[in-house]
């Protein structure tokens, strides 16, 4: 049970209907962690804003599993299961053609220091993401220098960026107020639509 009232899709009325009506995903799921923002839509709304642009907006450049990955590297290291269990599923759903390199992926998420199959690149913005995760506050611009030596753009390091503050955002509204997975389908996504808002 969450540590405060929810107010259940069944139940909502005029604001929060509309809301409710806009992130309803496939069969007709409002994700726990949608619905912990009931008693204030406000917040849903710029939950949802958040997470689309972050995570699922068309004009990011990195594959979308791999920010997946960094969220899953995230939510693990702030001991979040809910969204580890649920963005995993979303990689795997994702990566559903290469099912060895998901499953070797996320044996890697789960180690200190994540290797192969992950590419350099991808190592290093899972180690930029582990600090800014850990250490915010010791975070310095040649902590960006071996993401920049591997190739990746400003642009793509906003995007590992903005992935990994999202995930502590939403980490933390989920652990502090009780969110769980009970009655969800794991790893549904949104479409790849800047105007949807459909979660997943």
């Amino acid at each position: 049970m969450p540590f405060i009232k929810v107010i259940h899709p069944d139940q909502a009325e005029g604001r929060l209907e509309k809301i409710y009506d806009r992130v309803t995903g496939p069969g007709g799921q409002v994700d726990n962690v949608l619905q912990i923002h009931s008693l204030r839509p406000h917040t849903l709304e710029g939950h949802m804003a958040l997470y689309k642009a972050a995570l699922h907006h068309p004009r990011n450049d990195l594959p979308k599993w791999f920010l997946e990955a960094i969220g899953v590297l995230v939510s693990l290291l702030n001991d979040c299961s809910y969204c580890a269990k649920h963005h995993s599923a979303s990689m795997k759903r994702l990566m559903s053609r290469e099912p060895e390199k998901f499953e070797a992926c996320l044996e890697q998420l789960h180690r200190d220091h994540p290797g192969e199959p992950f590419s350099e690149a991808e190592r290093a913005a899972l180690e930029y993401a582990r600090k800014l995760t850990l250490a915010p506050g010791f975070v310095e611009e040649c902590d960006l220098r071996p993401m920049r030596d591997a190739g990746l753009s400003d642009g793509e390091i906003l995007e590992v960026n903005q992935v990994a503050a999202y995930f502590a955002y939403a980490n933390r509204t989920v652990t502090g107020l009780g969110v769980h997975t009970e009655g969800e389908r794991l790893g549904l996504c949104p479409p790849d639509d800047e105007d949807e808002w459909h979660h997943g």
